[in-house]
């Protein structure tokens, strides 16, 4: 059952969204603050559109201004024009499961229609910098983050990375929502107790962890990215990422990357990506999968910092 409310807005993603659905991941905005609002999310009913536009057996209709896609047992959700979210929720689901997309899929839709890169990862402050740590799936960028915050440093986001050019061609993170997604052996291997933390639906062993304390609400300049994947070895090993293969990891970790042509923004993205890999340092982290190794990443990567 979805939980409606008379029109709250949230701040996220560096946007004002007035949302018919509750968001408590979010920050609310005040009154004062609301003259500007930049996304409305509405409850609506998808099914005709969906039953018009959809093909057999796909889960997703990307057309040059529109997202719409289908979970099922879930919702049926519209990104519309950069501007606009529409939920249409399936009777019995889950509350948590629906909002789990409007967070995730629907914002990586809509940020790529404001042509604003989203990564998939997670990004951390530095001494006023933003560092983003991307990878796979599994390859350990949210407990990767989580270590940099045990270290005492910041969160800008997890899963989603909004990334724009300044008006002088400078890369900037934008803060997603103080929230993170770790893994039952993450929260075990930091001392944390997973019966303070609320699972994330249908993922038992994955939980959703507030860090309102360790967040940066402020946009901050992308000065690395760290390509984060598993490997059989024994040892972390980092190494730099050169040339045009800088631009496939940008391309290959856009979040819902396939979205990219469809839309009719493979020129947008080249170019985004070119200005900010000629800007950035880009490296690759291997990790073995054999033992936990975030601290020992934690280090080595500040420490690579350091010596630039």
């Amino acid at each position: 059952m979805v939980t409606t409310l008379n029109k709250s807005v949230y701040k996220a993603f560096g946007l004002n969204m007035m949302s018919d659905i509750r968001l408590p991941e979010l920050p609310k905005i005040i009154d004062k603050q609301r003259d500007e609002i930049d996304i409305v999310i509405e409850l609506a009913d998808l099914t005709n559109l969906w039953n018009e536009l959809a093909e057999p057996n796909r889960h997703f209709v990307v057309k040059e201004d529109i997202v719409l896609f289908q979970i099922p047992k879930t919702a049926i959700y519209l990104i519309e024009g950069g501007e606009r979210i529409i939920v249409s929720p399936q009777h019995g689901a889950e509350e948590d499961h629906v909002r789990l997309y409007v967070l995730g899929t629907c914002m990586g839709a809509l940020l790529q229609q404001r042509k604003v890169l989203p990564l998939h990862g997670s990004a951390i402050a530095i001494d006023g910098k933003a560092y983003a740590i991307v990878g796979d799936s599994g390859a350990g960028k949210s407990t990767l983050a989580s270590a940099f915050l045990s270290e005492g440093y910041q969160l800008i986001s997890d899963d989603v990375i909004p990334v724009s050019l300044s008006n002088h061609d400078i890369p900037i993170v934008t803060p997603a929502y103080p929230q993170q997604k770790l893994w039952q052996e993450s929260l075990d291997a930091f001392g944390m107790d997973s019966d303070k933390y609320r699972p994330i639906f249908d993922r038992e062993m994955k939980f959703a962890v507030p860090v309102t304390s360790k967040f940066v609400s402020t946009a901050l300049p992308l000065a690395g990215v760290f390509e984060l994947i598993k490997t059989d070895r024994n040892e972390v090993l980092i190494e730099p990422i050169v040339n045009l293969e800088r631009l496939h990891t940008f391309f290959y970790h856009t979040y819902r990357n396939f979205f990219i042509a469809r839309l009719g923004l493979m020129d947008w993205h080249f170019k985004i990506t070119a200005s900010i890999a000629n800007k950035i340092k880009v490296y690759r982290v291997q990790r073995p999968i054999n033992r936990f190794t975030a601290k020992d990443i934690t280090s080595l990567i500040i420490n690579t910092i350091e010596k630039e």
